[in-house]
């Protein structure tokens, strides 16, 4: 983890350092590397002020706090504050992972295992019926924006094809379309 501590109209002991630096320690368990940290500390008229912005590969954490005692206070509650965001993130990439609770996820077709086979012809199970709306990529990119199950299907407007448009892991969107 990369840190750096900047002081704006104050000095950095090296005891604010020191306990900076072992608390952040405790976040790198919950962030992926490439870990880089900010905290910036000042002073505001009677308000001590601690800032912090860590940066890592899934996303980033943002917080300030302040307190009117002292310096470390503010940090004790930035850090807290940013550890708090990084266990939360921390939870939704593993409950992701997991896959989400029955009423979250998308209903399949479930076959019988020993359907399969034998000379026995598979049975469908479960189905479910999707609304399909006229729409351009677009707008089926602003759909996919609110959408739980990670894709979206279509017609396209122009041509009256059915689409789909999917979440792909890297964030960006996949378009699948037929000839």
């Amino acid at each position: 983890m990369k840190i750096e501590i900047v002081g704006r109209n104050v000095p950095v002991e090296d005891r604010l350092r020191q306990r900076a630096e072992k608390k952040l320690g405790k976040l790198d368990k919950f962030l992926a590397e490439p870990v880089e940290a900010r905290l910036t500390l000042s002073l505001e008229k009677h308000l001590h002020v601690a800032e912090i912005y860590v940066s890592h590969r899934d996303g980033s954490l943002r917080a300030r706090e302040q307190a009117e005692g002292n310096l470390f206070e503010a940090l004790d509650l930035v850090l807290d504050n940013a550890a708090y965001q990084a266990r939360r993130a921390a939870e939704r990439q593993k409950d992701g992972k997991r896959g989400r609770g029955a009423d979250h996820r998308w209903p399949l077709d479930i076959l019988e295992s020993d359907s399969v086979g034998g000379g026995r012809v598979p049975q469908v199970i479960e189905s479910t019926h999707l609304q399909i709306k006229p729409m351009t990529v677009e707008e089926a990119a602003l759909a996919l924006e609110s959408e739980e199950n990670g894709f979206v299907v279509f017609r396209e407007a122009g041509s009256q094809r059915v689409s789909v448009l999917y979440r792909r892991k890297d964030k960006n969107y996949g378009l699948i379309a037929p000839e």
